[in-house]
């Protein structure tokens, strides 16, 4: 005999239930989302200048949503977004770091990392935060800074001399609601 409708007293939560059919309404999925991250090469940067980082390889990009000619991700779903991101900055005489996540080409959130050193520094600064978007016109981008007393600073890219994972890198995904 089949169950129409199961009542909270026939369930016992500490049993086991083993299901053969369909379950719909539960759960779902974090997308639309992408993750990518700065190529081959570092990025030069002009000193202690908001930059927008060159994040232009994909690893994945579920609805073609994230431009790597622009380094922007525009949504066509509304909802929150979980965006994140980070900067490995490298340079002699560094003073500070910062990495931040803009909306719409505003500041929408920042990590910072202060150093202080008269060699050579190496730091990766991160940002983070819940985003609400439209599904049309809004976007988020990826920008960091480095602060140095002398020299070029650049922006870390997987030059693949070391096996460190992605240094620098920008990804989002859709929360579940």
């Amino acid at each position: 005999m089949a169950i129409t409708k199961i009542q909270s007293e026939s369930l016992n939560l500490a049993d086991t239930y083993a299901f053969t059919g369909t379950v719909t309404g539960a759960g779902g999925v974090n997308t639309p989302s992408f993750f990518a991250y700065l190529g081959t090469a570092d990025q030069s940067i002009s000193d202690n200048t908001w930059t927008k980082v060159a994040v232009n390889n994909e690893v994945v990009d579920t609805g073609n949503m994230y431009d790597t000619s622009t380094y922007r991700f525009t949504p066509t779903e509304a909802g929150t977004y979980y965006v994140y991101g980070a900067i490995f900055a490298l340079q002699n005489n560094m003073y500070a770091a910062g990495c931040a996540i803009y909306k719409n080409g505003s500041f929408y959130t920042l990590g910072r990392d202060n150093v202080y050193s008269n060699t050579r520094a190496e730091v990766t600064c991160t940002a983070s935060g819940h985003v609400v978007m439209n599904g049309s016109t809004d976007y988020v981008e990826l920008y960091g800074h480095v602060d140095v007393t002398s020299g070029t600073p650049k922006f870390g890219g997987n030059d693949g001399t070391f096996d460190w994972g992605y240094q620098s890198y920008f990804g989002a995904y859709k929360i579940i609601e």
